[in-house]
Parts: structure tokens; sequence; C-alpha cells
């Protein structure tokens, strides 16, 4: 081959859009890839499991009795189900594809994106070989090189994952059927996103180990007490404060034995079990370290995605900082513009959304409360329960809350906002944008909404805390459903 301006290992979320940014740039780029274009970003990940997610909801949507309706004749198949789930990440991967495809030819511009399908190692700072997956071994010549090779579900020691009854997310997919009971092993995202899916889907009893006192341990407590308490009204059993000490796998069954937050030992049988304790760099095999890269504790360390070595950037999980889809393309993205000059702006975290697909759904924008803390940030905070929001009580959906964060002393400048409740992920950009402008409490209150809209609880947010809530605390109670106070 001949040589490229950019080789690129990895063609999940992070991978491929560098290659396409490099392709805006007229640069000849080589799109390495051993599994399946699109990575975990479609593939056993975000867009799959997101879409199991939204089928779960509207099967429990269809299935309640207090709409004024009753349906009738619901039926259910979880191969079915996958069905829908295949064809979603199907026709995400056709896009992928189907524009890869086109881009091998050069452009006017003289950019061409060529996919090179196999395992690739770094043999110095400007060569990979790739062994195809033909099992030939191919050399690849590059200016500069990109580690987007994502990440894996992490194993705790101790717990054989044999695909079958104990699983991680890859296999969770392959299932036959519903299973009439599993353990979740992890209260994170991941964890309470599967054990909102399987809940809602109402066949599979499901239990939930976590080690900390509460679920979702890096949330404001009010946050997780509220996704705690839905979980259990839909029948899911969270072990708090509990110490995994063994699962094995015995015979067509798994059994675990816990210790509780009592000191008591548990031990318990069910049909799966799903280990969700976070995912790990996915850099075996690379040879990043032979030819220079420093990676710590299994990451590649990078400055703003520049790895020691000046032409070998990383981007996404590979340096496992933050671990989203939406921060690997940024990152990628970032990459790629600095390797060829154009001097990007730094990247800013500050204003990071986030969205977890759980019941209720929960959306996050730049500091809550116990970072605030941490960072030793004096801040206010307006709090109103969805039940005063006209948009919740037309949906019939008043369970959660919104939350506003802003600095303590005028003029109020934002610091990070959290939604609990259906459509949440509505209301979060619009405050990314004013967060990465500076802007302070008085300009969401002045910002005309639309109406009726979740919004226009964050706007209520925004007038508590200026102490001109169209709603006054002193009717409603500062402790029940409106709330100011400082921290």
């Amino acid at each position: 081959m001949e040589p490229f301006d950019l080789c690129i290992l990895g063609a999940g979320p992070a991978g491929y859009a560098a290659a396409m940014r490099a392709h805006d740039l007229g640069k000849r780029v080589a799109l390495v890839e051993k599994g399946r274009v699109g990575g975990v970003g479609i593939h056993a990940g975000a867009l799959s499991s997101k879409t199991m997610w939204h089928l779960s909801n509207d099967y429990a949507r269809a299935a309640r009795t207090d709409r004024g309706y009753r349906a009738a004749g619901l039926e259910i198949s979880y191969r079915a189900v996958m069905e829908q789930v295949h064809a979603a990440v199907g026709e995400r991967r056709s896009l992928l594809l189907r524009q890869l495809d086109r881009l091998r030819e050069p452009g006017a511009n003289g950019g061409s994106v060529t996919l090179v399908e196999g395992k690739a190692r770094l043999v110095t700072p400007t060569a990979a070989e790739i062994t195809t997956t033909a099992g030939e071994v191919e050399r690849v010549v590059a200016e500069n090189f990109l580690v987007a090779t994502g990440s894996v579900p992490r194993i705790p020691e101790g717990i054989e994952v044999d695909g079958d009854r104990i699983l991680t997310s890859d296999h969770i997919e392959n299932l036959p059927e519903f299973p009439a009971s599993m353990v979740i092993v992890g209260a994170g995202v991941i964890g309470c996103e599967y054990a909102t899916i399987f809940a809602n889907f109402g066949r599979t009893k499901i239990y939930l180990i976590d080690r900390q006192p509460r679920i979702l341990p890096f949330e404001d407590e009010d946050v997780a007490e509220v996704v705690a308490t839905s979980f259990e009204r839909l029948g899911v059993t969270i072990h708090r404060s509990s110490r995994l000490e063994s699962m094995r796998r015995v015979g067509d069954h798994v059994e675990y034995v816990i210790t509780n937050a009592h000191g008591e030992r548990e031990r318990i049988q069910v049909e799966r079990a799903l280990v969700s304790v976070g995912r790990a760099p996915n850099l075996a095999g690379l040879g990043l370290e032979d030819v220079g890269v420093a990676v710590e504790k299994g990451s590649v360390t990078v400055e703003q995605t520049r790895s020691v070595v000046p032409n070998i950037y990383a981007a996404g999980d590979a340096t496992m900082d933050i671990a989203l889809v939406n921060v690997a393309e940024l990152e990628a993205r970032h990459a790629v513009e600095t390797m060829f000059g154009l001097s990007p702006h730094p990247i800013r975290y500050e204003a990071l959304s986030a969205i977890m697909f759980l019941r209720p759904e929960v959306a996050s924008v730049g500091l809550n409360e116990m970072q605030a803390k941490k960072q030793r940030v004096p801040y206010r905070v307006g709090r109103v329960e969805n039940r005063l929001i006209n948009r919740y009580i037309a949906m019939r959906e008043t369970e959660g809350f919104i939350k506003l964060l802003v600095t303590r002393e005028p003029p109020h400048k934002i610091l990070g906002l959290r939604v609990v409740g259906s459509e949440a992920s509505s209301t979060i950009q619009g405050i990314a944008f004013l967060i990465d402008l500076s802007a302070n409490a008085s300009d969401v209150e002045h910002c005309v909404h639309p109406h009726p809209a979740i919004t226009e609880g964050v706007q209520e947010c925004a007038r508590v805390i200026l102490g001109r809530s169209i709603l006054k605390a002193d009717v409603f109670g500062p402790d029940e459903l409106l709330h100011c106070a400082d921290g």
C-alpha cells in the first residue's frame, strides 16, 4: 500500500468520525477494523441497547391500565424484540458501509478512506502490521496514527463469563428468550439501564448487586433515590451495600453468594447473570508501549488527544477519561484537526451532557451538587418537582424533578442541570449551550420557552433561584415541591 496521511485503528464512533473529518481535509486515510464497523457505538452497545430501551418503554406503556384504556391480547417474544434491535443496527451499519464504499475513491479534494479489515499492531511510530481476516499480513505506513479501538467489558476477578448463563453486554442479545430471573452485577449506568429494560418487559425477576449504599453513586442522592424507588415498584430487588462473594454456573442456573449490608450471607439462584461493572480500554496486542506510547492503568496517556509520541493520538474509550459516544467523536475530530495543523479550540468538558436510559429517564449536563461540593464551588440550587410542570401533568408522568445549579453569588452563572423524568433529554442541550456561553440564571428566565414544554420547568428553577417563581414555596412547601438552597 502507498503511504497514508492517517491510519486509524478502530472503526467505532471515534475512528469513523476521525476518518470523515480527515476526508474533509483531503487526506488519504486507512481505517483499520478487526470486528464490525461501528463498534459498540451500534453493536452490542449504544444503539442496540437504546433500541431495546425504547421497545421496552413502548411495551410498558401499552400494558398500563391507568391511561383511560386497557390494551388486550398483548404478546411478547424476545426473539421478535431482537429482530427489531438487529434491524435498527443493520440500518445504521449499512449507512456507514455505504459511505465507506463511496469514499474509497479519491474525491474532488483528494480525500479518500480505505477500510482495512484485520487486526493491527504498531511496529514503528509510522508503520503498522495488519493481520487480515484472510490471515495475510499487510504493512500500512502513515504519517499519523489515531488509536480509537474502544473498550471491552470489564470482568471482575473470580467470575467466569461463559456467554450462556453468565453474560456481559456482548452476549445479552443472544438470549433465546426472556429469562425468568437475572442478577445484574453493578449498579452504574449500564447495569441500571439493563435493569430498566428487563423490568419494563415484565418477564424477568431482576436482582441488582450494588457495593455502594445506593445505586448511581456518581449522581446526587435525590436523583438515585427516584430511580431506586421506581425500580422497586417494578419488582427489582436491589442488594444495597452488598459484596459479591462468589458466582458460578450450577447446571442450567447461576448461583451467587453475597454478604449483605447486615453482614449476613445470602445464597441465591437465578437463571442468568449479567456482569456490568464498567469497561476497560481495548489496547491488547496493539504494540503501543513498544513504540514509546505511554499507557497508564490500561489507558493511553494523552494531552488533548496527543500521546507522548508526537504523531500518535488517541480518542474515545482508549483514553478512558469519559466513556461516551459524543465525547469520543468530539475527541477524534479534535485529534485530526490538531495533527493537520488547524489549531482547534481546546476540548471543554465543563458542559458535557449525558442521558441515562432508565425509568424514569435521567438527563445531566455540567456539575451536580456532589461535584460542586467536591470542587468547593459555592452554589445555589433551584429544584421543581415534575408535579408542578404542565407538560408532565398532561403526560400523566409526574414522577421526578428538575434541578438547576448556579453560582451562589450574582449574576448566578449556570453550573449544571439534572432532570429526572420522562423525555428528560429534551432539556439539556440548551443548558449545555448556555454553560458554554457562561450564561446565568436570568438568561434562562428571560428566554421564551414553548408551552407546554418540559423546559418550562428549567425556567421555573431559574425563577426559584432568583426569588420570583410563579409558584410560591410558602404555598407548596419548600421541602416538598419547590426548593431553593445554597451549598
